[in-house]
Protein backbone atom coordinates (compact mmCIF):
# COMPACT_ATOMS: atom_id res chain seq x y z
CA UNK A 1 0.00 0.00 0.00
CA UNK A 2 1.22 3.55 -0.54
CA UNK A 3 1.26 5.87 1.78
CA UNK A 4 -0.01 9.02 1.36
CA UNK A 5 2.39 11.96 1.08
CA UNK A 6 2.80 14.64 3.32
CA UNK A 7 2.52 18.33 1.14
CA UNK A 8 5.27 19.17 -0.14
CA UNK A 9 6.99 21.53 -3.08
CA UNK A 10 6.57 18.27 -5.78
CA UNK A 11 2.82 17.15 -4.20
CA UNK A 12 1.64 21.12 -5.04
CA UNK A 13 3.39 20.86 -8.30
CA UNK A 14 1.95 17.91 -9.28
CA UNK A 15 -1.57 18.93 -8.61
CA UNK A 16 -0.65 22.70 -10.11
CA UNK A 17 0.38 20.81 -13.23
CA UNK A 18 -2.15 18.35 -13.45
CA UNK A 19 -5.16 21.11 -13.07
CA UNK A 20 -3.31 23.49 -15.25
CA UNK A 21 -3.33 20.94 -18.11
CA UNK A 22 -6.68 20.44 -17.77
CA UNK A 23 -7.69 24.46 -18.33
CA UNK A 24 -5.41 24.66 -20.93
CA UNK A 25 -6.79 22.33 -22.65
CA UNK A 26 -10.15 23.78 -22.23
CA UNK A 27 -8.88 27.45 -23.06
CA UNK A 28 -7.01 26.22 -25.99
CA UNK A 29 -10.93 25.31 -27.42
CA UNK A 30 -11.45 29.46 -27.69
CA UNK A 31 -7.55 29.70 -28.16
CA UNK A 32 -7.34 31.39 -25.18
CA UNK A 33 -4.04 31.65 -23.67
CA UNK A 34 -3.33 30.75 -19.52
CA UNK A 35 -2.72 34.63 -19.01
CA UNK A 36 -4.77 35.50 -20.75
CA UNK A 37 -7.69 33.57 -19.03
CA UNK A 38 -6.15 35.09 -15.89
CA UNK A 39 -6.45 38.96 -17.26
CA UNK A 40 -10.41 37.95 -17.92
CA UNK A 41 -11.09 36.47 -14.52
CA UNK A 42 -9.46 39.22 -13.09
CA UNK A 43 -11.43 41.71 -14.74
CA UNK A 44 -14.74 39.67 -14.40
CA UNK A 45 -13.88 39.50 -10.40
CA UNK A 46 -13.42 43.26 -10.47
CA UNK A 47 -17.13 44.30 -11.65
CA UNK A 48 -16.00 44.15 -15.42
CA UNK A 49 -13.42 46.59 -15.61
CA UNK A 50 -10.48 47.60 -13.98
CA UNK A 51 -7.97 50.30 -13.96
CA UNK A 52 -5.14 48.87 -16.38
CA UNK A 53 -1.80 49.23 -13.97
CA UNK A 54 -3.87 47.40 -11.49
CA UNK A 55 -4.52 44.65 -13.66
CA UNK A 56 -1.31 44.86 -14.76
CA UNK A 57 0.07 44.71 -10.99
CA UNK A 58 -2.55 41.55 -10.38
CA UNK A 59 -1.30 39.63 -13.45
CA UNK A 60 2.64 40.05 -12.19
CA UNK A 61 2.05 39.76 -8.70
CA UNK A 62 0.13 36.78 -9.05
CA UNK A 63 1.34 34.99 -11.84
CA UNK A 64 5.15 35.83 -11.08
CA UNK A 65 5.13 37.19 -14.90
CA UNK A 66 7.04 40.63 -16.45
CA UNK A 67 5.11 43.46 -16.92
CA UNK A 68 5.75 42.99 -20.45
CA UNK A 69 4.47 39.62 -20.59
CA UNK A 70 1.04 41.04 -19.24
CA UNK A 71 0.69 43.97 -21.58
CA UNK A 72 1.43 41.61 -24.02
CA UNK A 73 -1.68 39.46 -22.99
CA UNK A 74 -3.74 42.36 -22.76
CA UNK A 75 -2.57 44.06 -26.36
CA UNK A 76 -3.81 40.34 -27.68
CA UNK A 77 -7.28 40.21 -26.52
CA UNK A 78 -8.00 43.19 -27.28
CA UNK A 79 -7.17 42.80 -30.81
CA UNK A 80 -8.90 39.47 -30.70
CA UNK A 81 -11.71 42.01 -29.99
CA UNK A 82 -12.74 40.97 -26.55
CA UNK A 83 -11.28 43.71 -24.36
CA UNK A 84 -11.43 47.48 -25.21
CA UNK A 85 -9.76 50.34 -23.19
CA UNK A 86 -11.45 53.50 -21.95
CA UNK A 87 -9.55 56.75 -20.79
CA UNK A 88 -12.30 59.02 -20.43
CA UNK A 89 -12.18 59.39 -16.69
CA UNK A 90 -8.10 59.73 -15.67
CA UNK A 91 -6.69 56.34 -15.33
CA UNK A 92 -6.83 54.10 -18.39
CA UNK A 93 -9.55 51.08 -17.78
CA UNK A 94 -9.65 47.76 -19.57
CA UNK A 95 -13.38 46.17 -19.56
CA UNK A 96 -14.71 43.51 -21.30
CA UNK A 97 -16.71 43.70 -24.77
CA UNK A 98 -19.44 41.67 -25.03
CA UNK A 99 -17.55 38.73 -26.81
CA UNK A 100 -14.69 39.10 -24.06
CA UNK A 101 -18.23 39.17 -21.63
CA UNK A 102 -19.19 35.60 -23.14
CA UNK A 103 -15.61 33.74 -23.49
CA UNK A 104 -14.74 34.54 -19.57
CA UNK A 105 -18.55 33.45 -18.33
CA UNK A 106 -18.26 30.61 -21.09
CA UNK A 107 -15.11 29.49 -19.44
CA UNK A 108 -15.85 30.05 -15.71
CA UNK A 109 -19.32 27.83 -16.58
CA UNK A 110 -16.91 24.89 -18.21
CA UNK A 111 -14.75 25.36 -15.15
CA UNK A 112 -17.28 25.24 -12.62
CA UNK A 113 -18.07 21.99 -14.31
CA UNK A 114 -14.45 20.77 -14.41
CA UNK A 115 -13.92 21.96 -10.62
CA UNK A 116 -17.36 20.07 -9.19
CA UNK A 117 -15.29 17.00 -10.67
CA UNK A 118 -11.97 17.49 -9.36
CA UNK A 119 -13.50 18.18 -6.11
CA UNK A 120 -16.50 15.86 -5.49
CA UNK A 121 -16.01 13.62 -2.34
CA UNK A 122 -13.54 15.21 -0.57
CA UNK A 123 -14.64 16.34 3.24
CA UNK A 124 -15.13 20.03 3.29
CA UNK A 125 -12.70 20.19 6.65
CA UNK A 126 -9.59 18.71 4.43
CA UNK A 127 -10.45 21.46 1.64
CA UNK A 128 -10.49 23.94 4.27
CA UNK A 129 -7.07 23.05 5.94
CA UNK A 130 -5.52 22.49 2.82
CA UNK A 131 -6.29 26.09 1.54
CA UNK A 132 -5.00 26.86 4.58
CA UNK A 133 -1.56 25.25 4.34
CA UNK A 134 -1.36 26.84 0.66
CA UNK A 135 -2.38 30.19 1.68
CA UNK A 136 0.75 30.05 4.25
CA UNK A 137 3.15 28.45 2.25
CA UNK A 138 2.18 31.10 -0.92
CA UNK A 139 2.51 34.08 1.62
CA UNK A 140 6.47 32.39 2.61
CA UNK A 141 7.20 32.06 -0.58
CA UNK A 142 6.03 35.47 -2.01
CA UNK A 143 7.91 37.07 1.45
CA UNK A 144 11.36 34.88 0.19
CA UNK A 145 10.81 36.33 -3.18
CA UNK A 146 10.50 39.81 -1.66
CA UNK A 147 13.98 39.12 -0.03
CA UNK A 148 12.63 38.40 3.31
Amino acid sequence: MTATPTVNGQVIGQAHYATRAVLERLLATTETTFHQSVALNVIADNGESIERDRLVDRMTGTLKIEAEVAEASLAELTAAGLLEEDVADGAPRIGFTPAGRDRQQTHRAKIAEITARLYAGLPAEDLAAAGRVLTEVTARANAVLAGG
